[in-house]
């Protein structure tokens, strides 16, 4: 099989739905393809009206939440295809997006990673393609020139020609994997949860010898369904944080992944600042990015909520089983 499409959903129904529907109305004809949906322990419905919808489409339902490092680890486990499409439920990829990407790989047998160019939903080019982090891009945060020297992606930074380039990574929204590469580090590393996981990942793709590229003239729109969810900004914010110091700690030395929390966390002061005399900014959420920039493992992120949802679910009796299988897979 070529391609699987693979994507995770935690209690996004309609979103989701959406999703699906561009698969279907975008895959390119006369190649083999399989679409496999994880529902990440949902209580909105998502699984039956997946069923109802779609269904050639093959779900496997979790019984307890996980993060989308593990999540997307159990689909790249269970795919068929050569090359699979990770989208999050809240992507919709248009017209000649999944070609695209699946062009390049094909064209490069030392290409392990191609993502898509993101749209938000106006249509505009959002960030999606960055150096790897490291000293010299917290530098470049801390003095405001993150846009021009460490974004890689069409549209967002300087000089861009729209052209297909090798990149440091690519945000995991819309990104094409070769299953091969993935199977060879060893899928994506679950003590990430979500935030970084993704750039851990393309590193060890990289350090394998793997290349990783941004693909302009794959476009998908990226809905942002967790950046509109304020009612889990705080968490976010906590497990975002806690996300890049777990990278640095892990492929940088101790000093150096020090330093560079003390410039992450005074990139944000300025903009603390500047948010309490400008309207409609929350000088507030700045303050918190800066504080747990610089003391990541404090507070509560989302894998403690996830902790607590599962917790309920197993003082009910739910919540015991492994992920279960429920329709058949999609080919053509």
């Amino acid at each position: 099989m070529e391609l699987s499409y693979c994507v995770v959903n935690t209690n996004g129904r309609e979103l989701l739905l959406t999703c699906l529907e561009a698969i279907v109305r975008t895959h390119p004809p006369r190649i083999e393809h399989e679409i496999l949906v994880l529902d990440n322990a949902s209580d909105d419905g998502s699984v039956e009206a997946v069923a109802r919808r779609f269904p050639e489409v093959r779900v496997i339902a979790r019984d307890r939440r996980a993060g989308l490092a593990e999540n997307n680890s159990l689909l790249l486990r269970e795919a068929r295809g050569r090359f699979c499409l990770l989208l999050n439920e809240d992507s919709e990829i248009l017209e000649g997006g999944a070609e695209a990407l699946l062009e390049e790989l094909n064209a490069d047998p030392e290409a392990g990673v191609a993502g898509a160019q993101l749209l938000d939903p106006s249509g505009q080019p959002i960030p999606c393609a960055w150096r790897l982090p490291g000293l010299g891009t917290a530098l470049a945060q801390a003095l405001f020139l993150h846009r021009w020297l460490v974004a890689q992606d069409a549209g967002t930074s300087a000089g861009d020609s729209g052209q297909v380039r090798e990149v440091g990574w690519v945000q995991s929204a819309a990104m094409l994997v070769r299953l091969e590469g993935a199977e060879e580090v060893g899928y994506l590393d679950p003590d990430f949860f979500v935030y970084s996981e993704e750039v851990d990942f393309q590193k060890r793709m990289r350090d394998a010898g793997w290349r990783i590229l941004h693909v302009p003239a794959a476009r998908a729109i990226h809905h942002e369904q967790l950046a509109t969810d304020r009612s889990a900004g705080a968490r976010r914010v906590v497990q975002f944080h806690r996300g890049r110091a777990m990278y640095m700690r892990k492929h940088h030395s101790r000093p150096v992944a020090l330093l560079v929390r003390i410039l992450w966390a005074w990139s944000y002061v300025p903009r603390a600042i500047a948010a309490m005399f400008m309207p409609g900014h929350c000088p507030g959420t700045y303050w918190l990015h800066a504080r747990q920039a610089l003391r990541p493992s404090r507070g509560e992120g989302m894998r403690e909520a996830a902790e607590a949802y599962n917790a309920q679910l197993a003082s009910t009796g739910l919540g015991q089983a492994p992920p279960r299988s429920s329709s058949r897979a999609a080919t053509s």
